[in-house]
């Protein structure tokens, strides 16, 4: 299987519909929360996505296909030790079908250089702790539990949803 990743182009129907329907497939899966995308997030993440500008999308196609098999959504943030921006890898999808093929790592090398071209100083996400096959691709790719000290631990993800 040759794969290709590219920039998702949000004014493109076809790129949009494969960003919904990988992203939905990915919200299914246990790894993302196990129930689909709500129907309000359905219809309105692309118009609220292209109202960003910091929003940043790859889709992985499978060459002899043309179909797309995995997708990575991030977002620029930025570091305030650093005092320069960083992108934030928000999802990995991968296909059931095509895991285990290298999607992951081109999707991740997909980001790394596009971090490198907006001149980020870091690459940051969030995986579950039992996404153990997630949290190897991410390894391979040079991440890092998050630590400042080792006395204080590692850094926890909190959430409050409102």
């Amino acid at each position: 299987m040759t794969v290709s990743v590219r920039a998702v182009d949000l004014h493109d129907e076809k790129d949009a519909a494969e960003l919904l329907r990988l992203l939905d497939g990915y919200a299914r899966d246990p790894m993302g929360g196990g129930s689909p995308l709500s129907a309000f997030t359905r219809a309105n993440l692309i118009s609220r996505v292209k109202a960003l500008n910091n929003f940043h999308a790859g889709l992985a196609w499978d060459e002899s296909s043309g179909q797309a098999v995995g997708l990575i959504n991030c977002i620029v943030g930025f570091s305030t030790f650093a005092a320069a921006p960083l992108l934030n890898v928000h999802d990995v999808v991968v296909e059931s079908g095509s895991r285990g093929k290298g999607v992951g790592a081109l999707l991740m090398a997909y980001a790394e250089k596009l971090a490198h071209d907006l001149r980020c100083c870091k690459l940051t996400l969030e995986v579950l702790s039992e996404n153990h096959v997630a949290q190897r691709t991410y390894v391979r790719a040079g991440f890092h539990p998050y630590v400042l000290d080792p006395n204080a631990g590692h850094a926890l993800l909190m959430v409050k949803p409102l």
